[in-house]
């Protein structure tokens, strides 16, 4: 088992930045990805950032060059951020922490997501 849970988010001005934190607790040295997500209301959740155990990133193409994801923890990977810079109206949506965890069979385990919202 996994909990995640998430920080920051909130209110900003188009161009302004905003950072996200989550930090995952329990049988963490099963994970072997984190990632962030997004929901707009009325859409399907879809992928952010992702960021493996090895390091590897990758970027949605709407994101990349804005938004930067960095993981980290001692000898595992339990702590994944987002810094998301030069945003946008588009990007308001809600985010949703994420962990990919292959301990028995593989899942993936959510945050309770936070809110983003970009005022034009």
């Amino acid at each position: 088992q996994v909990q995640l849970v998430e920080s920051g988010g909130g209110l900003v001005q188009a161009g302004g930045s905003l950072s996200l934190s989550c930090t995952a607790s329990g049988s963490v040295t099963g994970i072997i990805a984190m990632a962030w997500y997004r929901q707009e209301l009325g859409k399907q959740r879809e992928l952010v950032a992702r960021v493996s155990r090895g390091g590897r990133k990758e970027y949605a193409a709407s994101v990349n060059g804005r938004f930067t994801i960095s993981g980290g923890g001692a000898n595992v990977l339990n702590t994944v951020s987002l810094q998301m810079n030069s945003l946008k109206p588009e990007d308001t949506a809600v985010y949703y922490c994420n962990a990919y965890f292959v301990l028995g069979a593989p899942r993936d385990y959510w945050g309770q997501g936070t809110q983003v919202t970009i005022s034009s």
